[in-house]
């Protein structure tokens, strides 16, 4: 079958990778923003309180997260919207897109016992459902998880016997290659449609993602496995693909302007690119953490600043995402 197929039964079929509950942190396979810190929830609601200030977002619009695993991301925003202007959460609406009923289940349970009555939590299992007029979209690291085609000097790769091959002829990925720049790497698919199915969803939206990768796609592969906090190259000979497939996470770096071209073709304007060093401290995560050292105690502004730490440092998170952002006015 062809890569893309292949990677897709990895991740989402019966017996894929995301077809289960899958821990995320110190007893998963890898660590994420969310599961560092709750300041990185906390800084993208100090982020929609502001664009609720200059009346971009109104006061009843759908605060909507797209893949949300166990919704520790949406609960952080609610938490932080509920310190920082508690009044919000008898206005906004909350919602999650999630295509898997067993993570929507998790889901539901998490928020009950978080808030109880006090937020209805919408879902959704794809964003043709939604039809809003004002929407704050967030997502964390969800284009890596989109299926690919493997590209290499013109030809892109198909999975025989657990063996990569390169010897299809795709003359659409062929075309998506030299628009990039690209004679070797990853070519995701599924961005265009991604991209228009959010535009139908809301009349004015805007959308912010944080994934690994770079303004221009990679000179070559970067598509790797991850299992208990270790990383292997698909292409690494001591990775055996019959027994990493559906039990590891599959992923690769997102070339940003092939998502940028997604929803620029739908006239959605980039409002921003930045690192997440940068993108984090302009929306106020340092100023959270004043605020917090002001009324907790140094003992607990400590141990939240040494977990931000690891959010923004250049060398460990801070300059390895980046974060971009859509505005549809």
């Amino acid at each position: 079958m062809i890569f893309s197929v292949y990677m897709n039964e990895w991740l989402y079929g019966a017996d894929g990778y995301y077809a289960s509950y899958r821990p995320i942190g110190k007893k998963g396979d890898f660590y994420t923003a969310v599961s560092t810190s709750k300041f990185f929830g906390g800084t993208i609601a100090n982020h929609i309180i502001k664009r609720l200030d200059e009346g971009f977002l109104r006061t009843d619009s759908l605060i909507c997260e797209i893949g949300a695993h166990h919704g520790y991301l949406l609960a952080d925003i609610i938490e932080f919207v509920h310190t920082l202007r508690p009044q919000l959460l008898q206005t906004l609406r909350f919602g999650i897109v999630e295509r898997f009923e067993h993570l929507r289940n998790a889901q539901t349970s998490y928020f009950n016992e978080s808030f109880g009555n006090a937020v209805v939590l919408e879902h959704y299992s794809d964003l043709s459902e939604l039809s809003e007029q004002s929407t704050f979209f967030i997502a964390n690291e969800i284009f890596d998880a989109f299926g690919c085609e493997l590209f290499y000097k013109g030809k892109i790769a198909r999975v025989e016997n657990d063996e990569i091959i390169f010897d299809i002829d795709d003359p659409e990925i062929s075309v998506l290659a030299e628009k990039y720049q690209q004679d070797r790497g990853e070519i995701a698919l599924g961005y265009e449609s991604f991209a228009e199915a959010m535009n139908r969803a809301s009349k004015r939206f805007e959308f912010m993602t944080f994934d690994y990768g770079e303004l221009n796609a990679r000179s070559d592969f970067s598509i790797r496995v991850y299992q208990n906090h270790q990383v292997f190259p698909l292409f690494d000979e001591a990775l055996n693909l019959h027994e990493a497939f559906g039990k590891t996470d599959i992923t690769y770096d997102v070339n940003f302007s092939h998502v940028k071209a997604a929803y620029e073709i739908h006239g959605i304007i980039c409002a921003q690119y930045a690192t997440q060093l940068v993108a984090l401290v302009e929306m106020g995560i340092l100023d959270l953490l004043a605020m917090l050292k002001e009324h907790a105690g140094d003992e607990i502004y400590t141990q939240e600043l040494e977990k931000v730490k690891v959010l923004i440092t250049p060398s460990l998170m801070g300059e390895r995402f980046k974060m971009i952002r859509f505005v549809k006015e």
